[in-house]
């Protein structure tokens, strides 16, 4: 039974349980439907049994050897698999302009923390890719146990994780891949290519570009180490499961001729707007993330123009460019509002 199809069934039972709304107090009336579906381990049901073998399916999906829903983002995700890697004492690389969450995994780990730099990109502001040769003279220099790579950055910049994945192996390295950016990756072969199949861990966000509800992730886990101890340490002991549920339906969607459709639609739709938009600059690896800038204005400015005169927010700006992310969700509709553009 699938986790959406347990939460159907669960309706027609009278619960004396945790949570106490039992489905009739509705705070807030639009979200009647979650409160119906919001329950907790029952005897009438064994949701943490159907959430293990929902997680075992997506596993086949995504051909891991493990893949673990979460419900508190990538952030937990990271946590747990630094928390799997290291013990205290032990050596991790972490990119000095990471996301928070890397150096505190590293801290609540008692791990060293090993900093390093990447290129940064004048002309665009952004930081580009860590190289697999510097990958490799890191670890000579400092042997570490662990290395963390944001792949793809916010921006939309990929690194080669089959080489660096290689390089870490010989050197019995573990390699985690913050890919939160990326989780439309596995789905399409005109999207960069996931880390999945080559990192011990990897992090996806379903929330950031693939139509997740907030907070919706996914870890895989694709080395002999089991990150559920982790996961148990830092996890609440009463989760979601309206939101596990949707994790289910997401990935089921992703995998689906509907689903994969609609990122080719998607990506198709964003080359169309870009071949019109013959008066900005593109740049980066992953064409969701639609880096632009305009010659005779800075990144703030530019996004000042998009946000006063056509109100459009983007997702993050620099003094030289601007980011507007899509993902499923972003219609073709939406995407055409960008043509006003070319008056700029």
């Amino acid at each position: 039974m699938s986790l959406v199809s347990m939460l159907r069934k669960s309706c027609n039972k009278t619960l004396f349980t945790t949570p106490s709304h039992g489905k009739s107090l509705c705070l807030l009336h639009k979200f009647y439907q979650w409160y119906l579906h919001d329950i907790s381990e029952v005897y009438a049901f064994n949701p943490q049994e159907e959430l293990e073998q929902s997680q075992k399916r997506a596993a086949k999906i995504y051909n891991t050897k493990s893949t673990h829903y979460l419900t508190n983002g990538s952030t937990s995700g990271i946590i747990a698999s630094v928390l799997t890697c290291c013990k205290k004492g032990d050596k991790i690389l972490v990119w000095n302009n990471a996301h928070q969450c890397h150096k505190n995994a590293s801290i609540l780990a008692g791990a060293e923390i090993i900093e390093y730099a990447l290129d940064y990109n004048s002309d665009w502001g952004i930081y580009e890719s860590i190289k697999a040769c510097q990958v490799e003279e890191l670890i000579k220099k400092h042997n570490p146990n662990a290395i963390i790579i944001t792949s793809p950055t916010y921006e939309g910049i990929v690194s080669d994780i089959k080489t660096i994945s290689e390089i870490c192996k010989n050197n019995n390295v573990k390699l985690i891949v913050d890919e939160a950016h990326g989780a439309l990756y596995p789905f399409s072969d005109n999207l960069p290519q996931s880390a999945i199949p080559f990192a011990d861990f990897t992090v996806q966000s379903l929330h950031k570009t693939a139509g997740g509800i907030n907070s919706t992730a996914l870890l895989h886990c694709n080395c002999e180490l089991n990150p559920v101890n982790m996961l148990n340490m830092i996890n609440t002991t009463s989760p979601s499961y309206p939101m596990l549920a949707t994790i289910e339906a997401n990935i089921n969607y992703l995998n689906s001729k509907k689903g994969k459709k609609a990122i080719e639609e998607l990506i198709q739709n964003i080359k169309n707007i870009r071949k019109k938009l013959t008066n900005f600059e593109f740049y980066g690896d992953d064409i969701t993330k639609i880096l632009i800038k305009k010659q005779g204005l800075t990144g703030f400015e530019l996004s000042e123009v998009l946000y006063e005169k056509f109100n459009i927010e983007d997702e993050r700006t620099n003094e030289k460019s601007t980011m507007l992310l899509t993902g499923l969700g972003t219609t073709e509709k939406k995407l055409t509002r960008l043509l006003k553009l070319k008056k700029i």
